[in-house]
């Protein structure tokens, strides 16, 4: 899944070929069906899921608002290797996943703004002050994973991180 990640998030959908799968995993196309017998959108689900599950995994650590947070955003700068890798989300929208992971893709924002509400809410911000901060807050994040990149400063990126729970909980 790891290989698969990296090529999706590379290349986009459209861009993933069973060719440049099969290269990254070490799989030939007929593995790749045995494991994934939907082919490249099996894949793509596959990442999806695998994805999810880190972050969520990372909310459950023990204390409060601030050190959920502190592992949320620790596990998105390995995600994203400290801002020098390309935004997962970013180039499945962009990379032709949008119209066949429309619901996906949504549901992975709405996870993220999910997570950064309730630690807001934890924190002691109201109700929909707190879901407007959390949605600032992943576009913020989102779009601290494009423009670094363009920029190629991923100091951007880790900046966004740093001040991200000064949004969040101020």
């Amino acid at each position: 899944i790891v290989a698969v990640e990296d090529v999706f998030r590379d290349h986009g959908y459209d861009g993933a070929t069973l060719s440049r799968l099969s290269e990254a995993t070490g799989l030939g196309r007929a593995s790749l069906y045995h494991h994934f017998p939907g082919g490249k959108e099996d894949m793509a689900r596959a990442v999806f899921v695998r994805a999810g599950e880190r972050l969520a995994e990372s909310l459950e650590v023990e204390g409060g608002p601030a050190a959920r947070l502190d592992a949320f955003l620790g596990e998105i700068e390995a995600l994203y290797d400290r801002g020098r890798r390309n935004p997962l989300l970013g180039a499945m929208v962009l990379g032709g996943g949008w119209p066949r992971f429309a619901e996906e893709l949504a549901d992975a924002f709405r996870q993220w703004t999910d997570a950064f509400a309730t630690l807001a809410r934890a924190a002691g911000v109201e109700g929909r002050e707190a879901r407007r901060r959390a949605e600032d807050a992943v576009a913020r994040l989102q779009g601290s994973l494009v423009v670094p990149r363009g920029l190629r400063k991923p100091a951007v990126f880790r900046r966004t991180l740093a001040e991200l729970p000064d949004q969040l909980f101020a």
